[in-house]
């Protein structure tokens, strides 16, 4: 068999000030060919594994374009359309295939595209044809379309929030292609909408209840997978949503049953599902009032879900309080990491911090700090056991909170984005984390608790206030209370 593999991500917010453009992907990494394998991200593991595999079943794999920018506003569609073009331009010149893999995100939107995923794979089924296998990985946070559904052979979504079973998906993904590919199995889908919008932590209840639910209907004979696409909030497209995925083999009766029992037992959970977080200063008088490490995690100014990831309010009302034994991190503000390492370390300064990007970011911070650390390449791990570039950034000390400053724009995973500039976490009260959910992770084995504060910023859980335009159908839950009645 000959595989070819390819990779194009950006997790879209409709509502972000600005627009990825070719200099956002560049600096997300864009790999091409045998350069892909050599990468430290989640997309080049993903290639990597496929590589190994057809190399241990003896098929010939060719790997092509992938690249990935931090989420942001739209994609600018030149930008899109070059990349798009450049993976079909592959497939026409090293072809043909008999399966072609794709690791997506499913929530990419350009500016002349709302569903950049289903785009992208109709042009390669044109390419290679209806007897070639197309096979597509999802991120859970998708507009997960009919159109993507229809075109490919099989769409498969990572079932973990934290996503760290990318790998263990792209196994799946590459078992099922190749068993539709020899003629073994005959993969039949099935979407079920859930009518809902939301944010659902596999890592707590009722969700993780819910997905060891998935799992054990996959067990059942004649069932290739599930999926629950939780949805992306902050992309106002008309597939807006959650909805439910199953895969059987050639029982498209079963499978649309089985997708709609699955959906409606988790509708059946959503006032449970739905987040209540509390405010900011709730948030710290429970954490100060708890023996041992509090991670508080600024939910709403998550460079992981497009935001700038410089608000300053949860800072500020740290330093308001007189918070000690802290840290803080990582406040996205390469004019100030670049006067600090200008300063050197050791170098006492007055800094006007974060509040720079837009309404989202609120209003910059003004204070004295002492430079403590710098990294001109600083990075941390990642999902899985992957790196995430952190740029030139610098640990700053501010009144005995420690602040992480960095230059490329990222959500915090791990420990070591404090540790890897020396910051010790031993012995501190409370660490604040700018991400929502994918720091959990890496900060549970050493938190005595996990807050999650209902923050300022660029993606508010407020989903029955946002303001979709796109949408097409506002009947939602939790903008309704029971939208499939």
């Amino acid at each position: 068999m000959r595989v070819f593999a390819a990779g194009l991500q950006n997790e879209t917010n409709t509502f972000a000030p600005w627009p990825a453009g070719a200099r956002a992907f560049e600096e997300g990494g864009v790999r091409r060919g045998a350069a892909a394998l050599a990468g430290q991200g989640p997309d080049h593991k993903t290639a990597q594994l496929w590589s190994e595999l057809c190399r241990r079943d003896g098929h010939d794999f060719t790997p092509g374009l992938f690249a990935w920018a931090q989420p942001s506003g739209p994609v600018v569609q030149s930008v899109y359309e070059g990349f798009r073009d450049e993976i079909l331009a592959d497939l026409r010149s090293q072809g043909p295939f008999d399966i072609v893999l794709l690791f997506l995100h499913g929530a990419m939107v350009s500016t002349g595209c709302d569903d950049c995923e289903a785009d992208l794979v109709r042009h390669v089924r044109a390419v290679v044809g209806d007897q070639a296998v197309i096979g597509v990985e999802l991120d859970p946070h998708c507009h997960l379309t009919q159109p993507l559904v229809d075109t490919a052979d099989a769409v498969i979504l990572m079932k973990h929030y934290p996503h760290d079973d990318y790998l263990e998906r792209a196994v799946e993904l590459y078992g099922l292609c190749l068993g539709k590919a020899r003629g073994e199995l005959r993969p039949t889908s099935a979407l079920f909408d859930c009518r809902m919008v939301g944010f659902y932590p596999t890592t707590q209840e009722p969700m993780a209840s819910l997905v060891e639910r998935f799992c054990e209907v996959e067990g059942e004979a004649g069932v290739l997978s599930v999926s629950f696409a939780h949805g992306f909030p902050w992309g106002d497209t008309p597939d807006t949503g959650s909805r439910v995925l199953v895969i059987t083999d050639g029982d498209p009766a079963r499978a649309a049953q089985l997708a709609e029992a699955i959906g409606r037992g988790v509708y059946a959970a959503r006032d449970a599902l739905l987040p209540r977080f509390p405010s900011i200063e709730a948030a710290l008088d429970e954490a100060l009032a708890t023996p041992g490490l509090v991670v508080v995690a600024d939910t709403a100014d998550n460079a992981g879900g497009g935001a700038p990831g410089d608000n300053t309010a949860l800072l500020k009302a740290m330093l308001d309080r007189g918070v000690a034994a802290a840290a803080l991190g990582a406040i996205w503000d390469p004019i100030a990491a670049i006067a600090c390492a200008d300063a050197g370390v050791g170098a006492r300064l007055k800094l006007r911090i974060g509040g720079k990007a837009g309404l989202s970011s609120a209003q910059p911070l003004d204070i004295e700090a002492t430079v403590r650390a710098v990294s001109e390449r600083h990075d941390q791990a990642g999902l899985g056991n992957s790196r995430t570039k952190m740029g030139l950034s610098v640990w700053i000390e501010v009144d005995g909170v420690d602040v992480v400053v960095n230059s490329i724009r990222t959500q915090v995973f791990s420990p070591d984005a404090f540790t890897g500039l020396g910051i010790d976490l031993e012995g501190k009260r409370l660490v604040a984390v700018k991400s929502s959910q994918h720091f959990h992770a890496g900060f549970a084995p050493i938190a005595a608790k996990i807050i999650r504060a209902a923050t300022p910023g660029a993606i508010q859980m407020d989903f029955a206030g946002l303001p979709y335009v796109k949408k097409a159908d506002l009947s939602f839950y939790p903008r309704v209370d029971d939208p499939l009645a």
